[in-house]
């Protein structure tokens, strides 16, 4: 067969992937369903109901021709209002919103600043052509300094994630003082960090009450928090106007089905009508987290290095076996294979008590 000797290559390294279709009778740690919305019936019926009284229940086309709808518009209002953003423009998924915004505004005489544990999406944007892209050590504000300091490129652009997907930790706030310092381009990336942290569970910008410049760009995804499915992008009205013309996913795909649309409407504003015990939810897993395994979670991902691909995937098996679902996440999409733990408000806080007393107990 044409990938025999391939395929085998990655089982020899326990780095072989099969899908398995999910089991919900098993407690779910594993999705990056944070606030347990994709369960919540009384936004699916809500969503179905105004859908069902619609003259139309697909988008049918691209936002170009003929695909964008009024409910695609007052999503993007809500998002601008909920964020502080001028503009705004939702997408088919975080990763082609990744696509999107780095294949269409890196350009010849540009140079992109990307940290080294950004997200696959955006570095396989700087394959698709010759993007110079220059990587700076994760976090490492002081390497980026010295990057912004000396380039000569005609525009600075600088990809960094609010909460990074597999270690969970934070940006650091100086990216936003170097970014408007040098006068660079920032995106940051919320796909972990939207309807997780800040006051109004807005994500970074509103976790560090950053006000929003002409040169700052939000992406994030709708189908992590907000329990539905898609992205969307945040920016000025220029930025936007210029995706819009220029960005690929946006131009040339299918807009966003009118149901997922919906959904994450709704979602949003669950998440703003009830942020005080969300927030406290929230609170409370990071707590049990600490208690039981001495990990300090800046957002609901909890990371535990195990450093044999293995390993992890025996782990993960035997926690199954317990009844609990969590993430055996194997290089190379990590340095070192972790166990992933999402500590989602979707289960209760005793099952992931119990959870990490068992993870706990198989690592000793």
């Amino acid at each position: 067969m044409y990938y025999t000797n391939e395929l085998q290559a990655l089982k020899r390294a326990s780095r072989y992937r099969s899908r398995e279709v999910v089991d919900t009778s098993i407690l779910d740690f594993a999705s990056n369903d944070y606030l347990g919305l994709s369960h919540n019936k009384a936004l699916h019926e809500a969503t179905c109901k105004r859908l069902s009284n619609m003259p139309l229940h697909s988008s049918k086309a691209s936002l170009l021709v003929n695909g964008y709808h009024q409910i695609h518009k007052d999503f993007e209002d809500a998002l601008c209002v909920a964020n502080g953003f001028e503009d705004g423009v939702i997408l088919g998924s975080g990763f082609n919103a990744n696509i999107a915004l780095i294949e269409a505004l890196v350009r010849s005489k540009d140079v992109l600043f990307m940290d080294e544990k950004y997200h696959a999406s955006g570095i396989l944007a700087t394959n698709f052509k010759k993007i110079n892209v220059k990587f700076f050590k994760h976090n490492d504000m002081q390497e980026l300094q010295k990057l912004l300091k000396t380039t000569k490129a005609q525009r600075k652009i600088v990809a960094v994630e609010g909460i990074y997907s597999m270690d969970g930790d934070m940006v650091d706030r100086r990216v936003f003082e170097l970014c408007d310092a040098y006068d660079a381009i920032l995106i940051m990336d919320e796909a972990h960090s939207s309807g997780v942290v800040g006051e109004h569970l807005m994500g970074i910008y509103d976790h560090y009450n950053i006000s929003i410049k002409p040169n700052h760009i939000k992406m994030g995804t709708l189908g992590k928090a907000y329990g539905s499915f898609g992205a969307f992008i945040l920016a000025s009205s220029h930025i936007v106007e210029y995706l819009i013309n220029r960005a690929k996913p946006i131009i040339y795909a299918t807009s966003l089905s009118l149901y997922d649309t919906l959904l994450a409407h709704n979602a949003l504003k669950y998440i703003l009508e009830n942020l005080d015990s969300l927030k406290e939810e929230i609170r409370k897993r990071q707590e049990i987290v600490y208690d039981e395994l001495g990990i300090k979670m800046d957002a609901l991902i909890c990371s535990v290095v195990i450093d044999d691909n293995e390993k992890v995937i025996k782990i993960r098996d035997e926690l199954k076996k317990l009844g609990f679902s969590v993430g055996g996440i194997r290089q190379p999409t990590v340095e070192r294979a972790i166990i992933r733990l999402i500590a989602r408000i979707g289960e209760s806080s005793e099952d992931l008590r119990a959870l990490c007393r068992s993870l706990d107990k198989i690592q000793k």
